[in-house]
């Protein structure tokens, strides 16, 4: 295995998995002594993929290609992968992504079902496989193909460094508007079920204003964004950068700031990689998996709870028996999440300001 010169990781799946797939990809070149490494990833993972170090190509994925030219999408993501790889490593289950590795690696590995239904023709075709586990943290599941490599890892998930560019044009555009010390607050998701609703996040807001520091709102262009863009209050202290960078920027800009406070999303994992001071705000996401991270303690939160602190994290959830059932909504339609209405701001402020006066 050590003659391994030509690697792919296959990773369909979110922004999240992506981005948390960077410790793997950064074990491997370390042990390979730095090998040619493309990922194969949905185009709407793009752009994080792309911030990921060591990696050479991105082949893409995309489902409106599915629909709109049907097997011919298939056909030339075959032709491009078809063994071109000493080792393809696949970091989901799915069917699509299986037979993906099988084709591309003289040797391959997989994440499979632990249902033996869907997982038994995946055992006997690949070269190794492991179990995908939703009761484990998504860093820990990326990292089981090392285990099956025999490769020894730390489990710290660091965040690539920003260029001193891109860092200088962002101290630019903070100086511009006379802020130095700043606390960042991401309002948004990639679904509205996982977003705080505005009636609490106004109240937020408020209490927020009276640290006393510039809170910097985020967000990107999408539809979702530019509506929390549309309904943000005017407070002296709130600095809005919805769609004002892209995601290289925000790295850097994130980099600068005191600390994170907002939804569980890719920003929040790039704050925890950052070992930023987090305060997350959690509706129904399967926490095991999707708890930010904490390099300090080598560990995430396990136990729902409605106020949780480990390390440099904070965590808000609601004390509702159902939390947190890993549906996407109360109706797994993407609906209305009951839970995210029972988080009072008011908890959320004391201790982000309790924070805040130590700090």
């Amino acid at each position: 295995m050590k003659k391994i010169k030509k690697i792919l990781i296959i990773i369909q799946r979110s922004n999240g998995d992506v981005f948390l797939s960077s410790s793997l990809i950064k074990e491997l070149y370390k042990y390979y002594e730095t090998p040619h490494i493309d990922l194969l990833v949905n185009d709407d993972t793009y752009s994080i993929a792309k911030q990921i170090p060591y990696v050479k190509k991105i082949h893409l994925f995309s489902y409106q290609d599915k629909k709109d030219k049907k097997w011919l999408q298939e056909k030339n993501i075959l032709l491009k992968i078809y063994k071109k790889y000493d080792l393809s490593i696949n970091l989901t289950a799915s069917d699509r992504s299986v037979f993906y590795a099988l084709i591309a690696g003289k040797k391959s590995i997989s994440a499979i079902e632990i249902d033996k239904k869907k997982s038994w023709w995946k055992k006997i075709f690949l070269s190794n496989y492991y179990y995908f586990d939703c009761s484990d943290h998504i860093l820990y599941n990326n990292l089981k193909s090392l285990d099956v490599l025999k490769i020894k890892y730390d489990l710290v998930h660091e965040c690539h460094t920003s260029s001193k560019e891109i860092i200088s044009k962002m101290r630019g555009k903070l100086s511009e508007l006379g802020i130095k010390r700043f606390i960042i607050f991401h309002p948004s998701a990639q679904y509205n079920y996982k977003i705080y609703p505005k009636y609490l996040r106004d109240r937020l807001l408020i209490f927020l204003n009276t640290l006393g520091v510039p809170i910097v709102i985020t967000g990107s262009g999408n539809k979702i964004d530019i509506s929390i863009k549309q309904e943000l209050p005017l407070l002296p202290n709130l600095y809005d950068f919805i769609n004002e960078t892209t995601l290289e920027e925000y790295f850097a800009l994130s980099k600068l700031s005191l600390s994170y406070i907002g939804m569980d999303t890719l920003n929040m994992h790039i704050a925890a990689a950052q070992n930023k001071r987090i305060f997350a705000i959690f509706g129904p996401t399967n926490l095991n998996m999707w708890a930010p991270w904490s390099n300090q303690l080598r560990l995430s939160a396990t136990l729902d709870k409605p106020i949780q602190t480990y390390g440099n994290i904070t965590i808000f959830q609601s004390a509702l028996p159902c939390v947190s059932c890993g549906n996407a909504g109360c109706d797994n339609k993407k609906g209305r999440s009951e839970c995210l209405h029972n988080i009072h701001p008011e908890k959320i402020f004391n201790k982000i300001n309790e924070w805040y006066k130590d700090a």
